[in-house]
């Protein structure tokens, strides 16, 4: 999988042109980076840029717009609607794929750690970097701003996480950490209403509603009246009950709905002490989810806007699904929907295996597949086109250089059969091998489609997932085994004129024998998994398709023995590491025995069913 990291910096700078160019200049000289949007606002003077990239790569660009902000941006003369309290006034690490919060943590660490001791500029961490609960949210940290930040520092309980705790006039501080992936999403109505649509909203988001009593002539709450708490009327709001003490409320929210009341009503801002009069509140259904109503006139039509603050935690298309609900409920309907921005791949992932699952379909598909299953299912092109290319992270960071696994079936073999070293037999292998487990998804999709194997729809769904995970693998280790091989012959051509140079090389060589061996080593293991798959299709699998489910098997075999020889061949280049070559000789001779039993047995279960 792609690691992939994204970076919002937002500049208290948005009217300067070139002052914006420099640093976002300095961004995109960083190989690794994609900038996918640059967003200045006059009136707040400040400017927020999106990029992503490899995590090294981030880590760098990050650094290097920070240092360019604090050189272009002079904080004394910095005037905004917007808050902050320095050049970069705040910069999120958002684990995009292949990465987890935690690298996003330890990343925002790194690069707060060098800013302070490079650029001697307060750093604080917050989200979920924060080393202290009070430095969670930005508008904890943030208060006071730039005017008051020379106070602050002054305070030992401000001390920055990094950097000096001495104001810095011309750059002021700077907040970083690593936050969840924001989403922004419209749910579309078939009405004009704006209430109804507001209506549905409080329903869906966390903060919730006040709880009303229903208006028999309307559909719609927010034409209900308010419940109120009064001397011993206390309302439950989850409920028809009222209760005559706090303390029964309390442990009724407690005992029958597992919430703590108290802690609903801090976050209104309510006490014990002053609740008498107030509106009750009534939770939402999603955790992490803000939202609200609106009409837009160019779609002629009234949107939930939804923002989605984890989509982990309160997953897309569950929230699309209850608004349908929620929707039929109040005689309106749900026409689609559209993604504002952009949104991770995972997420979308996520969407299409829930419907997939909803059809009684095997999941065991590919992405593609997966993908169209969710645009569909959630109607993503409503009222905007929704195109792969723009609004899924992961592809529109994609380089438009076009790799191996990218070429026509003719063009692939055509690129091998040239004078080019590369690619070559490992490559070769790892389409073999990619080839293997794509048949073997395809009878374990057949099975699980045919009437008579509801029984076994279990066993090949979780056959079609695996086979599936190991197809995309080993597609990617196609173009990866042509890297490793290009790695060797650049390390080969570095200069050895001095001794420094030559402890250099050596070094470089090494690694990059390393990784040849151990791509097309890879490339063995997963092709090995192929069998288990491969036999258990044969067994059990639709007797139509045995053939198929054989082929799989050979494919593998030789995807397996066409991978190790590759090892072998690339073990020349480790003659310094004796302990290493040995290490690989065992393993490849052990899979290249196990791998040879299991063919044949393999094979001759398949001519056995065939010959019935």
């Amino acid at each position: 999988m792609q690691k992939l990291v994204e970076c919002v910096p937002n500049f208290s700078e948005g009217r300067d042109k070139n002052k914006i160019d420099q640093i976002t200049d300095s961004i995109k000289a960083i190989d690794g980076v994609t900038v996918l949007d640059i967003d200045p606002g006059k009136d707040t003077n400040r400017t927020v840029v999106t990029f992503v990239g490899d995590p090294e790569a981030v880590k760098e660009a990050a650094f290097q717009a920070i240092k360019t902000a604090s050189q272009v941006i002079d904080m004394r003369q910095q005037k905004g609607a917007h808050p902050r309290m320095g050049a970069t006034d705040v910069c999120p690490f958002v684990p995009v794929s292949g990465v987890t919060m935690d690298d996003c943590v330890e990343l925002s660490k790194a690069v707060g750690r060098r800013v302070g001791e490079e650029l001697a500029i307060p750093v604080y961490l917050y989200e979920y970097s924060a080393q202290k609960p009070d430095r969670v949210k930005l508008p904890s940290i943030r208060q006071g701003e730039y005017e008051g930040l020379a106070d602050k520092l002054k305070d030992p309980h401000w001390k920055p996480d990094f950097g000096p705790a001495k104001f810095n006039a011309q750059a002021g501080a700077t907040v970083m950490g690593g936050r969840e992936f924001l989403i922004a999403y419209n749910i579309n109505l078939n009405t004009q209403d704006k209430r109804l649509a507001n209506d549905i909203a409080f329903e869906l988001r966390e903060k919730g509603r006040s709880a009303r009593i229903p208006n028999p002539k309307s559909k719609n709450l927010l034409d209900g009246k308010i419940l109120r708490y009064a001397e011993n009327s206390y309302p439950s709001g989850q409920s028809d009950q009222v209760f005559e003490s706090i303390e029964d409320l309390a442990k009724h929210y407690k005992d029958e709905h597992d919430l703590d009341i108290a802690a609903i009503w801090k976050s209104y801002g309510y006490t014990k002490e002053n609740i008498i009069g107030k509106a009750v509140k009534k939770p939402g259904l999603f955790k992490d989810v803000k939202a609200i109503g609106w009409y837009i006139d160019t779609f002629k039509r009234a949107q939930i806007s939804i923002n989605f603050n984890n989509y982990k935690v309160s997953a897309i298309h569950d929230v699309f699904d209850k608004a349908c609900e929620l929707a039929v409920d109040r005689g309106v309907r749900v026409t689609g929907s559209e993604l504002v921005g952009l949104i991770p791949l995972e997420a979308i992932k996520m969407a299409g295996e829930h419907y997939l699952c909803k059809q009684g379909r095997t999941t065991g598909v590919t992405q593609e597949l997966m993908i169209e299953t969710a645009i569909q299912s959630l109607g993503l092109n409503d009222v905007t086109p929704f195109d792969l290319r723009d609004k899924i992270i992961d592809f529109a960071v994609r380089s438009d250089k076009s790799g191996l696994v990218d070429l026509s079936v003719k063009g692939f073999i055509d690129e091998t059969s040239s004078n080019s070293p590369a690619p070559g037999g490992g490559s070769v292998s790892a389409l073999a091998g990619s080839l293997a487990a794509a048949l073997t998804s395809m009878v374990a999709a057949l099975s699980h489609e045919k009437k008579g194997y509801l029984k076994k729809r279990g066993m090949m769904e979780k056959t079609g997932v695996e086979a599936q995970k190991i197809k995309d693998r080993l597609a990617f280790l196609i173009d990866e085994d042509t890297n490793a091989f290009n790695n060797v012959m650049a390390a080969n051509r570095l200069s050895a004129a001095t001794g420094e140079e030559a402890k250099v090389k050596t070094a470089a060589v090494l690694k990059a024998n390393k990784y040849a061996i151990e791509i097309p080593l890879e490339v063995a293991q997963l092709s090995f998994r192929i069998f288990a798959l491969a036999q258990l299709m044969v067994e059990e699998g639709n007797p139509n398709s045995v053939s198929d489910a054989g082929v799989a098997n050979e494919a593998a075999y030789a995807a397996v023995r066409g991978a190790c020889l590759n090892v072998l061949i690339n073990l020349d280049g480790i003659e310094s590491d004796k302990k290493y070559v040995d290490k690989m000789i065992t393993e490849v001779e052990q899979l290249l025995s196990d791998s040879e039993e299991l063919h044949q047995s393999i094979f001759d279960k398949t001519r056995e069913i065939i010959n019935k």
